[in-house]
């Protein structure tokens, strides 16, 4: 009998979250096997796929074999990403969260080998809360059963931790004695940072479905695990199959790694590296309010993430844009046949591609390649210019390096992702102030310099003296060999006179793409409306 997976979503509101949560039926398969029905839960944080049981759910913990390393600094061991721990590596215990996020008190009996069980991030230098990133299992932490991945640790014993560097919670919690006082208050919005691992395509991390009807689910990686959160209902008990975080998480239509559309169906990858597997609605318009719904909780969450970057950086350094993008990697000079998914961020006067989400405003992403906004051109792909069938498609080009052919998933992304350039582009230009290229006027070497304040200024390269200067709202056109020689037409003010300046410069890309950055932000001081007319 075929399940039937194209029920309506039903809304519940939360007022004391300030948000609704979703459900509805689905259907879920790993691509291969037979789709099988499933209850979607959404909050604003968390995508659940649940299974109805009659009988009690047991968790079922995730093991985990990170290599960790001694810090010079405390002399305990540290995970590659900066964990102090406090025990040796070992596997970590999994259990659900608490309910709420009330202080609690929890007593611990430290081990004469694996001391406390846990492993703590943060520090007042990284501007975050002392967090248990490790709890180790049937070690002493695991065993009071009350501390949790994402406890922030707000006293142990009698001394405050709010404030303290990672360096002093960690002597703290060494020097706490055998019986420990720890006072926790769990933040669930961390906790995808604590194991931060963006998903590859493989196979191994796909939900093993023929377990799954069988009764026995389990991960089929080490970052994928089931919880035992129970709903219950008259007909049965609604049991979490998988869970993924939302903050940063990756949503797409398509097959991975292709430009091939699944038919009425999505897949969500979180930060953490658990994915929904292939969820498929059967209806068209359910489709669509699952994707919009999903979509919309993560580019909230991600603009509050945003928010937190921009509080710790100045104003001239401040986060204009973040979230997925997939980039067309080209194959033989032919049409893209293969997409990987890349973060945009844009920030103060860098466009920034990495493999992975930031995790602060020092680590901005695996495999960081950073480009200069002011020598960047943003251009929008019209469908007719599409290389394959990948939708919603722009283009990037950077002086000095290969254009970048990008695509996102909605008409809406798009959209934000034109304004937040513009705004980007106006940040860097003010911040730059001006730029000097060297040219060839006249048969003599000169400067050019694009100055904010003044406009165009070129100069003799020995004595500095000043040939000419226009300002830039004087430019009515230029023109190029797409090698080195520039024509520029400036209109004179009183007599209305085109006067035309023509030079070579070797950098002729880089010179084009900052003249285009100029403009566009003096258009846009000029005009502040220009900015929010580009706004979806």
């Amino acid at each position: 009998m075929e399940d039937d997976c194209s029920s309506e979503i039903v809304t519940e509101d939360v007022p004391e979250r300030r948000h609704k949560v979703r459900s509805g039926m689905v259907a879920v398969s790993d691509g291969k096997s037979r789709p099988r029905a499933m209850r979607l839960h959404l909050s604003l944080e968390v995508l659940r796929l649940q299974s109805q049981t009659e009988e009690e759910p047991v968790a079922s913990p995730g093991r985990r074999h990170p290599s960790d390393h001694l810090s010079p600094a405390t002399g305990m061991p540290t995970s590659p990403g900066g964990l102090s721990s406090c025990s040796q590596p070992q596997d970590d215990a999994i259990r659900l969260p608490p309910p709420d996020a009330r202080e609690r008190v929890v007593g611990v009996q430290r081990q004469r080998t694996g001391g406390l069980g846990l492993s703590i991030k943060g520090g007042s230098e990284h501007k975050l809360p002392i967090l248990i990133s490790r709890i180790f299992r049937e070690q002493a932490a695991d065993m009071t059963g009350n501390l949790f991945v994402g406890d922030a640790i707000v006293r142990v014993n009698d001394q405050e931790m709010y404030g303290r560097t990672h360096d002093q919670a960690v002597n703290i919690l060494r020097n706490a004695g055998d019986t420990v006082t720890i006072t926790v208050k769990h933040y669930k919005a961390a906790t995808p940072f604590l194991q931060h691992n963006f998903p590859r395509e493989d196979s191994s991390r796909s939900l093993n479905l023929d377990n799954l009807q069988n009764g026995d689910w389990r991960a089929t990686s080490p970052v994928s695990r089931r919880s035992s959160a129970v709903d219950s209902t008259s007909s049965g008990r609604w049991t979490d199959v998988v869970a993924v975080p939302l903050l940063m998480a990756y949503v797409t239509r398509y097959i991975f790694g292709t430009d091939k559309l699944r038919p009425n169906a999505f897949e969500v990858r979180g930060l953490n590296g658990t994915s929904t597997g292939v969820i498929q609605c059967g209806d068209a318009a359910i489709l669509s309010q699952w994707l919009k719904y999903v979509t919309d909780n993560i580019v909230g969450l991600t603009n509050l993430q945003v928010k937190l970057f921009n509080r710790t950086l100045p104003a001239s350094e401040r986060v204009e844009y973040m979230g997925w993008v997939n980039e067309g990697v080209l194959n033989n000079n032919q049409p893209w046949q293969c997409w990987r998914p890349r973060y945009l961020t844009l920030r103060s006067t860098d466009l920034v591609l990495s493999d992975t989400p930031p995790v602060s405003v020092t680590n901005w992403g695996d495999n960081c390649q950073i480009f200069q906004i002011y020598q960047s051109m943003f251009r929008v792909i019209k469908d007719s210019e599409n290389v394959d069938e990948r939708q919603h498609c722009f283009l990037l080009q950077t002086a000095g390096h290969e254009s970048r052919y990008l695509s996102v998933e909605t008409r809406q992304e798009l959209l934000r992702i034109e304004a937040a350039w513009h705004c980007a582009v106006c940040s860097a230009v003010i911040k730059l102030k001006n730029k000097t290229f060297n040219v060839v006027w006249g048969g003599k070497p000169a400067v050019l310099t694009l100055d904010w304040n003044v406009g165009f200024v070129l100069a003799d390269a020995e004595t500095g003296a000043v040939n000419w200067k226009y300002k830039f709202s004087q430019l009515k056109g230029s023109s190029d060999d797409n090698k080195c020689r520039l024509k520029l037409h400036f209109q004179l003010m009183e007599s209305r006179i085109i006067e035309t300046r023509e030079m070579e410069c070797p950098t002729l890309q880089s010179l084009l793409f900052c003249m285009h950055a100029f403009l566009t932000a003096k258009v846009a001081s000029v005009d502040p409306a220009f900015l929010s007319s580009k706004e979806p």
